[in-house]
């Protein structure tokens, strides 16, 4: 499969004054892969120490800080010389030996000429129990997120439909029928999901059922992980907090409803965890008053999203043979699953070296119920999405928003084919409100800043 990350990946390797690199994503987003297919292509000696199945005479040779007593170590358990810009050294699963992060700064500043790369799908799990400094400066980052849409058309070999994906603009029609063909495609994208394994399985098979036991079994092998690498809370109650999050999607996320008896404060540890597995991610209410967005948040209030469409899909029980139509699969938990779908849209199209942090906002006066979906920041503006279930909708709090903050450009995401119109309108209070809408199908979401920049 191809993953728009191996661009990335070349371009890093490419830099002068490059640094070692951390790769950070949830377990099974494909980081191992990548790292091994970069290899591959650039004809690199690859040289992978996976830290869980190391054994002591592979995990003591990075107890000292000297990159070059390093490297011989690596060459007497080889068996051959080691060239070092011929070479790329792969640390995987580096939250067994989280220590080894802390000398990474060695190697950039003593052997530059050998590409590091380190990779821990529960890193920021396992660094929130230890106490040292990251070498901050020292080290580069990449975020790694589950396959987008335009990677899986690739990927089921709808080649033609991603060109229409990638090419179009507000300047040309769209043709019914790649409308529903795409409309087709993104309903089996939301189902299967981005989770490498589970897509080569619809690839192979266009079985539902394999791909539901491929996403229980990785839903039970983050669920392992807690027992794993949590000593701080109880692994009932991370699993309790995971399975809370497909039944709110779309909803402000209340602690209290995730169980009976439960401390606030034990809730939000583990949710805490969660979203430092990469396995959730909070999108946080932000008055949108200016940039960055999260420069003036209400930190008690925030929805959560889950890592992956297609396990939301599978914790909630859903087929492709009982939810036939994208229309009706939207509609979900009141329109929840389309909220998770822009939601890990909007994650992936932030830069892959920043923080992923998503905002939305809502009304902060007293009795008033008003929110827009997502926030999202397009080079010095802000653009609220608005996020409609279905093909219909009414914009109430888009209105009221856009009154608010003088903004001329906003866009709506839902399942009808892309338009564009002038809203000239009055707020439920009679406030005129006169501003450009965009909308923009499904389909086409992980296009919206290329659109945008049209």
């Amino acid at each position: 499969m191809n993953r728009a990350s191996s661009a990335d990946l070349k371009q890093w390797i490419g830099q002068a004054g490059r640094l070692p690199l951390v790769l950070r994503g949830a377990r099974q987003v494909g980081k191992t892969w990548l790292v091994r297919q970069l290899a591959k292509e650039l004809d690199l000696r690859l040289i992978e120490i996976n830290f869980e199945r190391a054994g002591t005479e592979v995990t003591g040779i990075f107890k000292t800080k000297d990159p070059v007593v390093i490297l011989r170590a690596l060459e007497l358990l080889a068996g051959h010389k080691i060239d070092p810009p011929r070479s790329l050294l792969f640390l995987d699963e580096i939250q067994a030996m989280p220590q080894v992060l802390a000398n990474l700064r060695w190697f950039a500043e003593e052997l530059p000429q050998l590409p590091v790369i380190a990779a821990g799908s529960l890193l920021d799990f396992v660094l929130a129990d230890h106490a040292f400094s990251m070498p901050v400066g020292r080290i580069a980052y990449l975020h790694l997120e589950p396959m987008n849409f335009e990677e899986f058309l690739q990927a089921v070999g709808e080649e033609e439909l991603l060109k229409e994906v990638v090419q179009w603009t507000f300047d040309a029609p769209f043709q019914e029928v790649a409308h529903v063909r795409l409309s087709e495609c993104y309903r089996d994208f939301l189902i299967v999901g981005g989770m490498p394994k589970v897509a080569q399985c619809w690839i192979d098979h266009r079985s539902l059922l394999e791909c539901a036991e491929l996403q229980q079994s990785l839903l039970g092998t983050y669920r392992d992980d807690f027992a794993k690498y949590s000593r701080r809370l109880p692994v009932e109650r991370m699993g309790r907090v995971m399975e809370s999050i497909p039944r709110m999607l779309g909803q402000t996320f209340k602690y209290s409803r995730v169980a009976d008896g439960e401390r606030s404060t034990a809730i939000r540890e583990a949710l805490e965890l969660l979203c430092r597995a990469r396995l959730a991610t909070r999108v946080q209410a932000t008055t949108g008053m200016g940039i960055p967005l999260g420069g003036d948040i209400r930190e008690r209030v925030f929805k959560v999203i889950f890592l992956d469409s297609g396990l939301v899909c599978a914790a909630l029980g859903l087929t492709l043979q009982r939810v036939s139509d994208l229309a009706d699969l939207v509609l979900v938990n009141e329109g929840g699953l389309a909220e998770q779908s822009v939601g890990q849209v909007l994650r992936a199209a932030l830069p892959h070296f920043a923080e992923r942090a998503l905002y939305f906002w809502s009304s902060d006066r007293k009795g008033a119920v008003a929110e827009v979906d997502y926030l999202v920041q397009h080079g010095s503006r802000i653009i609220p999405v608005e996020v409609k279930a279905g093909t219909t909708g009414t914009l109430k709090s888009l209105h009221q928003f856009m009154a608010i903050r003088r903004l001329d450009l906003a866009v709506r995401i839902n399942a009808d084919r892309p338009s564009a119109a002038m809203i000239n309108v009055k707020t439920t209070e009679g406030v005129p409100v006169l501003y450009r809408l965009l909308s923009v199908p499904f389909y086409l979401a992980g296009q919206l800043h290329r659109l945008l920049d049209r």
